[in-house]
């Protein structure tokens, strides 16, 4: 299927590592041009080495997404060198732990901070750009926002924010033809997942009981998974898609896993 992407250019934030990483490649492999944004320099040299290699483009921007000013300024940055800007996919994020019980106000404040606001400032200021060319958006966001995990209050409320900012987006920006949805993981084997293992003593016996609870397969969501739904929400294809949450889970939220 051509998703009609070449040369299109997507502005994929926390680009370089675990999702944001198979996305990154998935665009390139359909002859778009990604534009990864991430903190780490040896991860966006890496990806844009790998993908130049086997005859793509991409541009590759090192930043700390936090201040809104930082996103002005990738979103400057792409136009200036790639000329426009045909999708935003908001993927960077931590699961910080920044809880409740343990947690405490400045904790949640900067974990909302540093979850969240890159989302509404980066989209913000590729508006011009959407509306021009009838873009789309895709907000990565998580199961907790809907099933809860506990301990993460920061992160949960922003994965929830993100939610109802793509239903409240794609109300706002049907006019312009610009589409917005969201992409919801459960339990897929990234860096940041796998750093999260790591905390248990028991760390097999914890990921033999998670991947117990995914009913298809009894597996874990493979990254590249997300990356193929995500680019089909950003190309064409999906053209009257728009408000969507799409879990790409294996049934792990909506089965009762008591019956599989």
């Amino acid at each position: 299927m051509d998703l009609k992407l070449k040369n299109k250019v997507f502005i994929v934030t926390g680009g370089a590592k675990g999702i944001g990483e198979a996305i990154t490649l998935e665009l390139a492999a359909e002859g778009a041009i990604p534009v990864v944004v991430g903190r780490s320099v040896a991860a966006g040299e890496a990806i844009e080495k790998k993908i130049k290699a086997a005859g793509g483009q991409c541009l590759n921007i090192i930043a700390e997404l936090g201040e809104a000013e930082v996103c002005q300024r990738v979103v400057e940055e792409t136009v200036a060198t790639l000329g426009r800007i045909d999708g935003v996919v908001n993927n960077a994020g931590v699961n910080d732990g920044a809880g409740l019980e343990e947690g405490d106000p400045a904790r949640f404040r900067q974990s909302v901070m540093t979850n969240l606001m890159h989302y509404y400032d980066m989209v913000h200021y590729a508006l011009p750009q959407l509306k021009e060319h009838k873009g789309s958006v895709v907000n990565v966001s998580s199961k907790t926002a809907v099933t809860g995990q506990g301990g993460t209050s920061g992160y949960a409320a922003s994965k929830g924010a993100q939610l109802a900012l793509t239903r409240e987006w794609a109300v706002e920006l049907a006019p312009y033809d610009v589409r917005v949805n969201a992409v919801i993981p459960a339990e897929v084997m990234t860096p940041l997942y796998e750093t999260w293992l790591n905390t248990f003593e028991n760390r097999e016996e914890k990921l033999k009981n998670i991947v117990s609870n995914i009913p298809l397969g009894k597996r874990m969501t493979e990254a590249e998974e997300i990356a193929a739904m995500t680019v089909f929400l950003l190309s064409e294809r999906s053209a009257h898609t728009t408000g969507q949450w799409l879990f790409v889970d294996g049934g792990y939220v909506h089965f009762d896993r008591s019956v599989t």
